[in-house]
């Protein structure tokens, strides 16, 4: 070929490229880019998270056999397109945050080799704002909280589970098909816009709480304890006392609080405990955005020597007097009404972080601590044989170093701490006060403490 044949030959391919490359432009172009508007809840997640409050919840699942990495990794990528509430990148406008629809391959699987609950830096996983892990028998799903709340979590993670285990075994997937569960919710209603009236009545507390304080785990270090109780026992002592295994719980908590660290002394500020309520039932909803509210379980020991009696009764007077849907529908609506104000929706971004940091901050310094019970999970029947246990639990928060989740799979309920605190007497006195009451207690931990 001559010299002069060889560079028209080069000149053609280039101009090939360059016409390819412009038709797929014009494809991207003409392809409208998914966007979605944060809920009222999530716009504060951005605004606050970091390094040391990364606001990301787990939810994982035990499996009865070991977790193949591609198998998993498969699934991941067959599940990720068909939940728009995960396909997903954030992104910051003018005014507000907002989501836009990511279309990356999906976040790689990888074995667990870190502590849970760490911050999503969204440009070392493919802009996702979700992570899934695995070890051993566990497959684990971290979710930053912008995206949705426990109840979406678990929508996820039950799909991608039944999808791990239709490609481990394919006369499974022969018998049920590959389609999504019947029961799993695509919804991607904003509750919170489409229930709430009218309020000008503050729905949060800002009143300073009792703190627990003390010497911190090394830095980066993440301590997770389960307590394992059998339900029927649980039950049986909740009925004897009158209360809800909810109130039980919380108001144990409280207790173990007064009791280690306050040593049954007055105290000027009270134990206020923070418990998410979950929405959806109250409001007929089955949105996988985030759908809750918190109340506070409120303790103040103002004399000295208060029975277990005591303690319980103004716990679960003060959760029924606010777990009701008039009440309910108060505590959110007046955060909606301020984000619908004109003169918020035009205040730039940065101002509104401001304002929202300042209170969060206050909000936040108002608890001792959060205690989130995301209920019962159930799996359909033919996955059960290979299902074992749940778990779940929250990273730490300003002022909150001993979170508590509470998750109950089958007959077995368990009550999860999370922590950043050396000192593990609250969680002890926790389990005492359980066993006492008769209920036998099984407690596994990540060994963060070894005592």
């Amino acid at each position: 070929m001559k010299k002069k044949d060889q560079v028209t030959a080069a000149e053609e391919q280039k101009e090939a490229v360059q016409v390819k490359g412009k038709k797929r432009r014009a494809r991207e172009a003409q392809r409208e880019i998914r966007w979605d508007r944060l809920d009222n809840t999530a716009h504060l997640f951005p605004v606050i998270a970091g390094e040391s409050m990364s606001n990301v919840y787990r939810i994982s699942v035990t499996l009865t056999e070991l977790v193949d990495r591609e198998l998993l990794q498969q699934a991941l990528d067959m599940v990720l397109p068909k939940f728009d509430g995960f396909n997903l990148r954030l992104r910051q406008g003018v005014f507000w945050y907002y989501f836009e629809e990511n279309g990356k391959p999906a976040p790689r699987v990888r074995e667990e080799s870190a502590f849970p609950c760490r911050y999503i830096r969204q440009n070392k996983n493919h802009s996702y704002m979700f992570r899934v892990t695995y070890y051993k028998y566990r497959i684990n799903l971290e979710v930053f909280h912008v995206l949705t709340d426990g109840m979406g979590g678990i929508n996820f993670l039950k799909e991608l589970t039944y999808q791990y285990l239709r490609l481990a075994h394919p006369k499974l997937r022969e018998k049920v098909g590959d389609s999504l569960s019947s029961d799993t919710s695509l919804n991607r209603e904003d509750s919170f816009l489409k229930n709430y009236k009218h309020s000008s009545q503050k729905g949060y507390q800002t009143k300073r709480a009792y703190l627990l304080k003390g010497e911190k785990l090394p830095p980066g270090e993440f301590g997770v304890m389960h307590g394992y109780m059998k339900i029927p026992e649980l039950k049986k002592v909740c009925h004897a006392y009158g209360v809800s295994i909810n109130e039980y719980l919380v108001a144990v908590y409280i207790w173990s609080v007064y009791t280690e660290c306050m040593h049954g002394m007055p105290s000027e500020r009270p134990v206020r405990v923070a418990v998410p309520v979950n929405l959806r039932p109250y409001f007929n909803s089955i949105t996988t955005k985030n759908f809750f509210v918190m109340v506070s379980a409120e303790f103040h020991p103002t004399k000295e020597i208060y029975t277990f009696e005591e303690v319980l009764k103004s716990v679960s007077g003060s959760l029924r007097s606010q777990i009701n849907r008039e009440n309910l529908e108060k505590l959110f609506s007046y955060n909606v009404s301020n984000e619908k104000l004109l003169a918020a929706r035009i205040v730039p971004l940065f101002l509104k972080n401001l304002a929202m940091r300042y209170v969060y901050t206050t909000s936040a310094l108002a608890n001792t601590a959060t205690v989130t019970n995301i209920g019962n999970i159930s799996v359909s029947e033919e996955y059960r044989p290979y299902v074992e246990m749940f778990h779940a639990f929250l990273a730490m928060s300003k002022g909150q170093h001993l979170k508590g989740t509470i998750c109950s799979y089958g007959d077995t309920l368990v009550f999860s701490f999370s922590y950043d605190l050396a000192d593990t007497s609250v969680q002890r006195g926790f389990f005492r006060k359980i066993a006492a009451d008769g209920i036998a207690v099984e407690i596994e931990t990540n060994g963060v403490n070894y005592e």
